[in-house]
């Protein structure tokens, strides 16, 4: 006798991955437009400093990737002669100029779940929270990665780098977890 219904047949999981990594992708993107060149701006000085002493300058991807872990509240590690500090570019702009980054990843999210949810014909929000939360591997595969992908080696073997378990736990699991759920079972309700 085939069983029917098990969890595969409710849980759309290459669609969740596609809106999982879009929706990644998309937020780095959209931030990468929006702030790379402020991120020029603010790391033209820094860059100098490095320069002088002959490293290499500090890439603006690289800089927006740490705005883009900022605006999910994980903070970037910077080496300092105390230990390390941790760095919210956002919150310390000045004037909350940036404070709009902090929809970005919410709202990619939610759009994610939307369309895992639409993909998987979810009859109900329950069902479509469900299928909003098949965003969350893909979305903690490239929070994972980009963690390292987003560090700056400082040449004295350490790194300017966004928190490692934050990146992980917060951006990568409970954001998609949260706001794919969400998303999913808005879209379900609104079939």
């Amino acid at each position: 006798m085939a069983r029917s219904g098990g969890i595969s047949d409710r849980v759309p999981f290459a669609i969740g991955t596609a809106a999982g990594l879009g929706a990644y992708v998309l937020g780095y993107l959209v931030t990468y437009v929006w702030q790379s060149g402020s991120v020029r701006e603010r790391l033209s000085g820094i860059n100098a400093l490095v320069d002088l002493f002959g490293g290499d300058p500090i890439p603006v991807w690289t800089g927006v990737g740490w705005y883009f872990y900022n605006a999910h509240f994980v903070d970037v590690l910077i080496p300092g002669f105390g230990g390390r500090r941790a760095e919210n570019f956002i919150a310390s702009a000045d004037g909350g100029s940036l404070t709009l980054l902090y929809v970005l990843p919410p709202l990619a999210l939610l759009l994610a779940g939307f369309a895992a949810s639409a993909y998987a014909n979810a009859g109900d929000a329950g069902g479509g929270a469900v299928a909003g939360l098949a965003v969350v591997p893909a979305y903690a595969l490239l929070a994972l990665v980009g963690t390292f992908l987003f560090a700056y080696g400082t040449g004295d073997g350490s790194s300017v780098h966004p928190d490692y378990v934050t990146g992980v736990l917060l951006a990568g699991i409970v954001y998609p977890a949260v706001f794919g759920a969400a998303g999913g079972a808005i879209g379900s309700l609104l079939e």
